[in-house]
This record gives structure tokens, C-alpha cells and sequence, in this order.
């Protein structure tokens, strides 16, 4: 009875004229955590107090409930929109980052699409240069960070399907923009000996009159490879790979 009783009341207030109430009783559905009810009420004040000096706060208070029920696709929209209509507002800076945080909430994991990831970094790195002395920037750097790794991870990915299925040709390239890419990435001396496997193996797959230009790649990048890492793990495989491609050449002579 009291359910029925709440909820014709709540029927009684959306079909009411009276907008002063409205907004008090959307207030106090929000501070109650009933953020269904809240939003309601605020999505059918924003156009009634567009322009006014309530404007603002509706339309914070619906950004916020959207964001409370879950919905980060819509409350990252109304996030954004509400820094570009409210610039000079005290809550700016707060709905900025909270636009990049929803994206960030949004990011799949490495294995699937990664557009919320890049929209995340993109819109950090935008919020770190409108705020630069914010006290949330070490927040957003570590964020970065980690949504760089995962971009990484699907790269990473990326470059270990093209060798596992033999296409060397692609391998090559991704391995050398991977590490382009990410120059400081943990997997960079896995990316070189992936390279020189690689032009390895499409050298032996080659036609005479490209297997020496193929093979002298994967000894350049060998020589390469162990002026950076002397101490690698892959550095027994690597050595056995350069010991192939000199006697493979000697043959071709």
C-alpha cells in the first residue's frame, strides 16, 4: 500500500505544473540515492529552465544521476556538454574529467575494440592541458598509463597472431611500428627477436633472388638486438637464428 501510495505521488509530481516543487523533490530523490526518480525529474526541467539561473544545477544534478544509474555512454555525453554550455561553472573541471572517466569506465577489454580506450587517453591528455594545476593529474596520469598497456597488450597481440599464422611480411611491420609506438614498452626485446625471427623465416620462404637482401635484415637486426639486450632471455635463439642466416649465405655464394 505504501509502494502504491509512493508511486501515485511520484505520477502526481511529473504531471505537475509546478516546477519549484519539481526541482526540491528531484533534489531530495537525489540525495536519497533514487536516481531513476531524480533523473526523470531533471531531464523534463532542463528545457523548462534553459537560460535561467537554474540551469546550470539541473543539468549538473542530471549528469550525475545518469552517471549513478550506470550509464556512462549518456552521463560522458552530458558531461562533456555541460563544460561546453557552463565553462566558467565551479563544477567545469569536475565534469571534464568526469567525461574522460566515463570513457575510461567504457574501455573493453584488450582483446575487443579499443575506440572508448583511445577517446579515454585523448580526453585525459585534454584535461591535463585546460587544467594543468589540477590536483587530479597524478589520477589521470596513472589512468593513462594504464590504458596505454592496454593498447599495448592488443598490439602485442596483434604482432604474435601475425607470426603464429606465418605472415612474416606483416609481422616485420608491426613488430617495427610496435616498437615506434612504444619505446619504452616491457615487450620491445620480445618485438626485436619476433623481427629478426621473422626475416629470418621469410628469407629461408623466399625466391633466391631475395633471400640474401632478407637474410642480411635479420643479421643487422641481430647486431642491433644484442647492443640492447646482452643479457636477453631470447638471446640463445637469437644467436642460433644469426649462425643460420651467415651459413645460409655462404651457401648462396
Amino acid at each position: 500500500m505504501l509502494t502504491f501510495i509512493s508511486c501515485d505521488h511520484y505520477n502526481k509530481l511529473l504531471k505537475s505544473s509546478d516546477y519549484e516543487l519539481k526541482m526540491t523533490k528531484a533534489k531530495e530523490y537525489y540525495d536519497k540515492e533514487h536516481y531513476i526518480k531524480a533523473s526523470q525529474l531533471y531531464e523534463e526541467l532542463i528545457p523548462i529552465v534553459k537560460g535561467t539561473d537554474k540551469a546550470e544545477e539541473v543539468y549538473y544534478y542530471y549528469a550525475w544521476s545518469e552517471y549513478n544509474m550506470g550509464d556512462f555512454i549518456i552521463s560522458q555525453y552530458h558531461f562533456k556538454n555541460f563544460t561546453k554550455q557552463f565553462p566558467a561553472s565551479t563544477h567545469a573541471e569536475q565534469c571534464y574529467f568526469m567525461n574522460a572517466y566515463c570513457y575510461y569506465l567504457t574501455s573493453a577489454n584488450y582483446k575487443l575494440d579499443q575506440t572508448s580506450t583511445k577517446n579515454a587517453i585523448k580526453e585525459f591528455q585534454s584535461f591535463v592541458d585546460v587544467y594543468p594545476e589540477s590536483t587530479k593529474l597524478d589520477s589521470c596520469n596513472d589512468i593513462i598509463d594504464t590504458l596505454r598497456y592496454k593498447l599495448e597488450k592488443k598490439d602485442h597481440a596483434i604482432v604474435k597472431q601475425y607470426f603464429k599464422v606465418d605472415d612474416w611480411k606483416a609481422a616485420i611491420v608491426s613488430t617495427k611500428n610496435f616498437i615506434k609506438e612504444y619505446p619504452s614498452s616491457r615487450f620491445n626485446e620480445e618485438m626485436f627477436y619476433l623481427m629478426i625471427d621473422s626475416y629470418y623465416l621469410l628469407a629461408i620462404n623466399s625466391i633466391k633472388a631475395k633471400k640474401e637482401e632478407r637474410l642480411d635484415l635479420a643479421i643487422e637486426n641481430y647486431i642491433k638486438f644484442l647492443d640492447l639486450y646482452p643479457k636477453s632471455s631470447y638471446l640463445s635463439r637469437s644467436e642460433s637464428i644469426y649462425s643460420s642466416c651467415k651459413k645460409l649465405k655462404e651457401n648462396l655464394n
